[in-house]
């Protein structure tokens, strides 16, 4: 080769090289996330509430906060009142099944479901009392009637419902990291009455109730592939007897704006936090 040959080809290689360096990386594509669940994801009455309030459903539910920390393209089909059936089949008869938000293309799910597939929060309701004992009723005494737990039951007979539902979620989104989190510290041994008007021993029960379900998502995460996230440790002194400025889970008359006995706003970002953290 003659030496204006060599000197021709020379150039022609550095100018390649030079133009694949100038060349801007192809950007990633964002993460595809989609979070499933009941109010305690989706976070009634926080402000603002999606238009279609059908769901309850917050704009700074953990979710989207997880979503932008992480850079995420979200699907937030979680829904107030929402219970596993719903993960499959319509909710109100309108809703489409949440699991329709999965694809083969999904990169992460959180999950956060079981409360009201034991009836928990309908029968808290049930648990208040105004006057001090013995002036009323003690729900954990009704509710553990004849030898028998009746949420405790119930939740025994979600476990295997809820195994199934992460089988489902793993099949429809093979590639997706499935994170299950449990739900609050939502009241202090003993409660706190009559700051929240609930007896010592029914709020003992209630958080026991609360405390099974969250067992049962941990040992079915498990079973099934999953991890876990833990918000009972988030909210350890944040629950409905701390200080309004200090609660991440509101009480009976909510002081800050969120649903009685749901996360509110500073609840939503420590769980995000959390929830961040995991899919790191």
């Amino acid at each position: 080769m003659g030496l204006g040959r060599q000197i021709t080809a020379g150039l022609a290689a550095a100018l390649s090289a030079a133009t694949a360096l100038a060349a801007p990386a192809q950007a990633a594509e964002p993460l595809e996330y989609v979070a499933l669940g009941d109010s305690a994801a989706a976070g009634p009455l926080i402000p603002d509430q999606d238009p279609n309030l059908l769901c309850l459903r917050s704009d700074r539910d953990y979710p989207a906060l997880v979503a932008e920390e992480l850079g995420a393209e979200l699907t937030d089909v979680t829904c107030s009142g929402a219970t596993t059936d719903d993960f499959a089949g319509r909710r109100l008869g309108v809703l489409p099944p949440q699991f329709d938000a999965l694809t083969e293309d999904t990169d992460l799910v959180s999950i956060t479901i079981g409360a009201n597939d034991s009836g928990l929060f309908q029968h808290a309701l049930s648990c208040i009392n105004l006057l001090p004992e013995p002036a009323g009723l003690s729900c954990a005494d009704r509710l553990t009637a004849g030898g028998k737990d009746t949420l405790a039951e119930a939740v025994d007979a979600w476990a295997p419902e809820f195994g199934a539902a992460l089988d489902e979620v793993a099949r429809r989104a093979p590639s997706a990291k499935i994170l299950v989190t449990g739900y609050g510290t939502y009241i202090r041994r003993d409660g706190c009455y009559p700051v929240q008007p609930v007896w010592a021993r029914d709020a003992n029960y209630l958080q026991g109730v609360m405390n099974r379900i969250s067992s049962v998502a941990r040992e079915q995460a498990a079973a099934h592939g999953a991890s876990f996230v833990d918000f009972a440790e988030v909210t350890v002194g944040h629950d409905i007897c701390a200080a309004p400025r200090d609660r991440y889970l509101e009480g009976l008359v909510p002081v800050n704006a969120a649903a009685p006995l749901h996360p509110n706003a500073q609840g939503m970002a420590a769980f995000a936090e959390a929830v961040t953290t995991a899919a790191r």
